[in-house]
């Protein structure tokens, strides 16, 4: 990370993108460092926010316009000014309550103090954002010219061409745009009640004395959608009234249903959340244990069932696709929340849609293996829950039908559910702008015996 402290909203923004560029870092995570140092309001903090997401969710966009206004091949110029000049782009072109004058002003300032900038790069990115500037003024922006509307939302939206056209041939070009659009939406905090301390009502109450609007999912009981304020910095979360999550990860704990006094396996289970929420299910009764490949983030579960009151968690340094033969049939729920592309919560990372699409297809040979593997762990008559993060059809149902195929002592388990309706084939695939959650997969199978 960069050893400077932000004073200002666009300098949060810029070396977010700096440290994204240079050490691999995730949006958000970049963006909570130099937020907690700089100590905005929140009303800077929400600019910062912006900036940041925003630059990110468009920077295919971004770099089109660029191509017109430079003079310069974009591979030419350095990372850090041409993170300042894709900010300060997104500011002319792309929001609406930015003058053009601050714009340029503290782009090019942004350029003169952190981008190791001599003379002629500070005129160079002066230049290039005053040709925009005069662009945006006489209304002589370059028209967006492309052969198909899946080229076009790949453009429009900034999502790679080939996610476009799989997305289209699974939902259709109307949806996909919508998609798309959701995936650049901002995006509410959403959080979810922990009923063995509150009630939804109480933790509305709670937030908005804090400060926030809060507005209750509108199929979700437990789901409280946030704006204006850091939840994860309340009181409330603090004391563990309330945990961040999102309601598609939440209905994945729902659709398991472990009874209290049971013996539940999540196999994947970092950050927490659905280990979370089922512990809150069993009513703090009976075993959960909590797996991941990481100690550090084993660690974090651990807190996390501290601060939320929930005994009947324990974690296992554990990897998904190694057989334990100790656990063989002990389980009367397991959860199989899967390595994925993570191609659902875009909305929330947006860099994720910039993956190697060659490394993302090796992805439902391990989903499978993992699935079969921790099968094993499921008691006669116990619950099976695949889940992913991604809205790809060959990580989500061609898997699980794959490992139906393969194992006939596994049969579909219909459930239902407020956010989706009846799903009689026990799978659900969960879309931002149908249903107000991450994109997200849910598959429940039950074994057959007693």
């Amino acid at each position: 990370m960069i050893d400077k402290r932000p004073k200002t909203p666009r300098e949060v923004a810029a070396f977010s993108l700096f440290s994204m560029a240079e050490e691999g870092a995730w949006s958000d995570g970049a963006l909570h460092h130099y937020l907690s140092r700089a100590g905005l309001d929140g009303r800077d903090a929400a600019l910062a926010a912006r900036l940041t997401y925003g630059t990110v969710q468009n920077e295919l966009l971004l770099d089109w316009y660029l191509r017109s206004f430079s003079s310069l091949r974009l591979k030419k110029i350095a990372p850090r000014v041409l993170a300042c000049l894709r900010m300060g782009l997104y500011q002319l072109i792309l929001m609406d309550k930015i003058p053009a004058h601050a714009a340029v002003a503290e782009t090019v300032s942004l350029v003169r103090h952190y981008c190791h900038a001599n003379d002629r790069t500070v005129s160079f990115a002066n230049a290039v954002m005053r040709k925009a500037a005069e662009a945006v003024e006489k209304n002589a922006l370059p028209r967006l010219d492309c052969p198909d509307k899946e080229s076009y939302y790949a453009l429009r939206y900034s999502h790679p061409e080939w996610l476009v056209r799989l997305l289209s041939e699974q939902f259709g070009q109307k949806l996909t745009e919508r998609i798309c659009q959701a995936d650049n939406a901002d995006t509410p905090v959403s959080v979810r009640v922990n009923r063995m301390k509150t009630t939804p009502d109480e933790a509305k109450a709670e937030l908005e004395r804090a400060g926030m609007t809060v507005t209750p999912h509108r199929a979700f009981a437990d789901i409280l959608l946030c704006t204006g304020g850091d939840a994860a910095a309340t009181e409330a979360f603090r004391e563990g009234r309330i945990t961040v999550q999102d309601a598609a990860s939440a209905l994945a704990a729902f659709v398991a249903d472990p009874k209290p006094g049971t013996a539940v396996l999540d196999c994947c289970a970092a950050p927490g959340g659905k280990s979370f929420a089922m512990a809150e299910k069993m009513q703090g009764k009976g075993s959960l244990t909590s797996c991941d490949i990481y100690e550090h983030k084993l660690k974090r579960i651990q807190e996390g069932a501290a601060r939320l009151g929930l005994p009947n968690i324990r974690t296992e340094l554990q990897d998904a696709s190694a057989f334990r033969a100790e656990w063989a049939e002990s389980a009367d729920t397991v959860l199989c929340d899967v390595p994925c592309s993570g191609l659902g919560i875009i909305r929330k990372k947006p860099e994720t849609r910039y993956k190697d699409p060659d490394e993302i297809a090796k992805l439902p040979a391990l989903q499978l293996a993992i699935l079969e593997n921790c099968a094993r762990y499921v008691k006669k008559g116990g619950t099976l829950v695949y889940s992913t993060c991604t809205i790809l059809r060959r990580e989500n149902e061609d898997v699980v039908r794959a490992f139906l195929a393969a194992h006939p002592e596994f049969a579909p388990a219909p459930w239902s559910h407020p956010v989706c309706g009846g799903r009689e084939d026990g799978m659900v695939t969960l879309l931002p702008p149908e249903h107000d959650t991450d994109g997200f997969f849910i598959a429940k199978l039950k074994r057959i015996g007693n």
